[in-house]
């Protein structure tokens, strides 16, 4: 989106001017959402109007819906709520169509986590649904690790009746399993999955998805440090729902290696014209 090309360019400018190496932004988009599942393990909301898509709503992979379930283990579905926790079923079908940003055992119910929350936000000049899970602990109540991600459905009814672009952004991915996957402090186990399916054949996952240790945070396919279409921001995923199929997001006009030039040949000219100054 164009306010992160415009965060991530302020960061080059930082490594450009200054001469030192910033971190790149955080991929989530803030803004003020009014609805909250509150402190929960397994719960889920009930029928919330996405607010995108017209009277018709949206069309993702063969299903048309006006409204969606958010789930708070790392997702939301199309036509009943989710509870389940075990984030092996985007391979297989969990019976309902299902977009997971981080479908794993969220349990916002310890000291300090965060909660879910939902609403709608303008996004780039477009009508959004957004779910935030900033700072959320994992099962049974624990806060030592806590992930922060982000779910957008953008309305792209310009494009077509029922259009829309699914966005994942992540800042942090601590922990990966709950102890009822398996997992020990957070790590191991049955580890979180990414992605989508149409709830029985069809369906997509992020490399890295159910593979120990590879989404989290320094790990092979860590989600905060690479990218997918879209803006080309590190921890943005992003997909285009066309007529109801899914396809990769058209990369955009400039790519961040464009500008990650720049701020290198920014860098250099900075340092020479120090030196004549000294």
């Amino acid at each position: 989106m164009m306010s992160q090309r415009r965060n991530l360019l302020c960061a080059v400018f930082s490594v450009a001017l200054f001469g030192t190496a910033a971190a790149y932004p955080s991929a989530i988009i803030p803004g003020s959402l009014s609805g909250t599942l509150g402190p929960t393990d397994d719960g889920s909301s009930a029928a919330v109007a996405l607010g995108i898509g017209g009277a018709g709503g949206i069309n993702f992979l063969g299903t048309t819906t006006t409204s969606v379930f958010v789930n708070n283990n790392g997702n939301v579905t199309f036509g009943s709520a989710l509870g389940g926790f075990i984030p092996n079923g985007l391979a297989v079908g969990m019976g309902v169509p299902i977009i997971a940003p981080y479908f794993a055992d969220v349990d916002t119910t310890g000291t300090g986590s965060g909660v879910t929350r939902y609403g709608n936000l303008t996004v780039g000049g477009h009508a959004a649904f957004v779910v935030d899970w900033l700072n959320v602990g994992y099962f049974p109540e624990q806060t030592d690790k806590t992930n922060s991600f982000q779910l957008l459905l953008i309305d792209r009814s310009e494009t077509g009746a029922g259009n829309f672009d699914i966005e994942f952004n992540y800042d942090r991915i601590q922990w990966e399993a709950g102890s009822l996957d398996g997992g020990l402090d957070g790590l191991g186990g049955i580890s979180a999955a990414a992605g989508y399916s149409d709830g029985f054949a069809m369906s997509y996952q992020l490399p890295g998805s159910l593979v120990n240790g590879a989404l989290i945070d320094g790990g092979p396919d860590a989600l905060v440090s690479h990218s997918l279409g879209g803006s080309g921001v590190p921890g943005s995923y992003d997909f285009e729902v066309r007529d109801g199929d899914v396809t990769i997001a058209s990369p955009v006009p400039e790519p961040a290696s464009m500008i990650l030039l720049f701020a290198a040949t920014g860098l250099f000219i900075s340092v020479v014209i120090l030196r004549k100054i000294a």
